[in-house]
This record gives C-alpha cells, structure tokens and sequence, in this order.
C-alpha cells in the first residue's frame, strides 16, 4: 500500500517552485470532462490520512461506515488509528515470530482491519483519535521508523529477547498515538470495543474479497501473492467477466465495495480525480484532461499479464460507493478517497471500467452482494 501519492506529488511541485520561484509552471488546461451522478449509495463523509501509509485502513472502515448506515441507517465515525495500531500489533508479532523474514511496514491490505475486529473489536473515532495531547493531524513519520527498528531487533534470533516486544511496542504507539482506553462512553452508553462491536450489528466473517487472475483455478479461495498481504488472507477468484459484474450487482443491490488498486498510472490523476486506460499509449497523460478514445478490450490474458510483469502494482486502497456518468453518458465508478475534500473531485476519484477490470487488485464487500449463482459457485 502507498505512502500518500498525494503527498510526494504536492512535496515535489512545491520543491520546483522553491527553485524557481520567478518561473511558476503554467496551470494546467481545463478538463472537458463533465459528471452527473448516476448512483449514490450511503457513505459518511470524507477523511484525510494525512502523513500516514494507511490508505487500506481509510478505505475499510469507510466500507464499515457504509455498512453500518445499510444495516441500522446509524452514522457512526469509526476510528481508523484504533484498526491500525491493532494491526501493527499482529503483523509485529507475525514478523518477529518469522524473524524477520516476513513484512513490517505501514502498508496492509483491506483484510487487516476485519483481522483486528475478530481480536479486539473497533471505536468510534471520539473514544480513540489517535493522537497525542496537541497534535492535530495523523503523522507517522516518526512512528513508523521506531517500530521498525524495534522490531528488527526483536526479531533478530542471536539476541534472545523472548516475548519483550508485546509490552514494547503498546509503548511506542502509545508515546506517538496515544494510549486506548478499556472502555468508553458513546451516545451515553458505555462500552468496551468488543461490545461497540457488537452494537453495530457488523460480523467480522461476513465480508470477503474476490479477485481475477489466471495463475490459480477458479471459483476457489487462494492466498493473493501481493506484498500487503501479510496476513495470509484468502481471496475467491473469478473470471474477469464476473469479477466485474459482481462489482456492479453489489452497487445495483446497496452493498459498497472496499478496492484495492494501481493509483501509479498514468491514466490515474489525484489531481483531476480520474482514472481511465488510453486506448494509444501516447495520450496516457492527457487523456486525464482531454476526452480521448479508451482502450475497451482488456482481456484476463492482458489483465495477467500486467499483474506478473509488475506494471500493475497494489499501491492503494478506496471505497467504491456509486456511479457516474460523462456528458457522453459514459459511466464509471465512483471511488471515495482518503486524501482529503479538497483533493480529486471532492474527495472522489471517477474511475473508468476498463481502468477497474485491468488495474484494480480486488474488492472487498459483504458476501451478500454477490449475485445467488456466484455464492452457489463459490460454495458462500
């Protein structure tokens, strides 16, 4: 998963202008793309994982969100740090028990916050924001590199420190993010998180991931060989065709989907809030800006070829929660983000259908959503 594209990208224009300060770059042309909603499923509003690598925890409580408002028509802010300091807890102790062998990053995959509700439940944001006394904003830069050293020595085999690093690295995310109270009031009912949990009707087991390649049969679970998936998660797999349609299915029946996808292309720009596949490889940049013909013929063979060739990455995580259309009436996805309201399209990248059906990695969504023949394939 990335470490905030949007980030590097408005670091690197402002480095530019520091240099050259009496040349500015002219502004970009306008688009001429115009959007007019077409499906608008329940979502809460829009959040900024500022300097923090955890897209893949923005994106899933945003699903979670979602599914709260579905099942209950309650609006609850879940805490994002709450999923993701639990999260930093089980892949340290997957890395250590490894001994180094495995992955610890900021990175992980949508599978990583429903992993840490089965074992210590969620909050709402107001019982855990995850930050320290005067700090207004998620920033892991310090963070992150701590519990990594930590880590590294606690997994290193020659230094013996036996089981240390369970009360060591509470210590760390506390100093950085706070500590977690055991329990907490919400709407004037107390709570611990496995019982807020519980209150929100969700079931950890209940939501599933599926993908689209050819490396593995399908309509069988498998182990997705993606760097984020640490935890050993099991994707189904299906054909490409029904990949795609299960996608749709979900939205048309109210269930959103958590995506996992390249956001390194081309074809997809934070700054325009758009993602499409240029049919000629040479209009690949100003296809974001200028209405150019789309590459339609995305086939699984292409599909499994850019996957195995690593010109298709996953690099970040979102929350399909609807539909759009052009002035052409061509539809796309619509694609809540975690950069923020001012960023893309207030918050929302439009993605296209061949950019989904050749550079996403998966989606997550609740099993419900698939259509009766794809759960009775699937064995669900």
């Amino acid at each position: 998963m990335p470490f905030y594209r949007h980030s590097i990208l408005i670091a690197t224009v402002s480095l530019i202008a520091a240099c050259d300060s009496n040349h500015e770059p002219p502004p970009p042309p306008p688009s001429e793309y115009q959007f007019t909603d077409v499906l608008n499923l329940p979502a809460t509003g829009i959040k900024n994982q500022e300097q923090s690598g955890t897209c893949w925890c923005f994106s899933t409580a945003s699903l979670l969100e979602s599914e709260i408002l579905r099942k209950t028509g309650d609006s609850i802010d879940l805490s994002e740090m709450y999923f993701v300091r639990n999260a930093y807890e089980l892949k340290a102790r997957n890395y250590i028990f490894r001994q180094g062998t495995s992955r610890f990053t900021e990175g992980g995959s949508n599978h990583d916050p429903v992993i840490s509700m089965q074992h210590y439940g969620m909050m709402p944001e107001s019982a855990y924001r995850g930050f320290t006394q005067g700090d207004s904003a998620h920033n892991h830069s310090k963070l992150y590199p701590e519990m990594l050293d930590s880590v590294e020595a606690w997994a290193d085999v020659a230094r013996q420190r036996g089981g240390s690093w369970a009360k060591g690295l509470p210590t760390i995310m506390d100093k950085y993010m706070g500590s977690v109270p055991a329990q907490f009031e919400y709407k004037g009912q107390k709570y611990t998180p496995q019982t807020f949990l519980a209150s929100t009707g969700i079931r950890p087991e209940d939501y599933i991931s599926i993908t689209s390649f050819s490396h593995v049969p399908f309509y069988a679970p498998f182990i997705l060989e993606i760097p984020a998936n640490h935890n050993n998660g099991q994707f189904y797999n299906l054909p490409l065709d029904e990949y795609m349609a299960v996608i749709d299915h979900a939205l048309d029946s109210g269930y959103t989907l958590a995506l996992d996808t390249d956001a390194s292309e081309p074809g997809f720009s934070g700054e325009e809030g758009l993602a499409v596949v240029a049919a000629d490889p040479a209009n690949a940049k100003t296809i974001v800006r200028k209405m150019q013909p789309e590459r339609t013929d995305i086939s699984q063979q292409y599909r499994q070829e850019e996957f195995e060739s690593f010109r298709t990455v996953d690099d970040h995580n979102m929350h399909i929660t609807g539909r759009v259309q052009d002035q052409t009436g061509k539809k796309y996805l619509k694609v809540k983000n975690s950069w923020g309201p001012k960023a893309c399209r207030n918050g929302f990248v439009y993605m296209s259908y061949p950019y989904i059906r050749l550079k996403s990695i998966y989606v997550m969504l609740h099993k419900n959503g698939l259509p009766a023949a794809t759960r009775a394939r699937l064995g669900l």
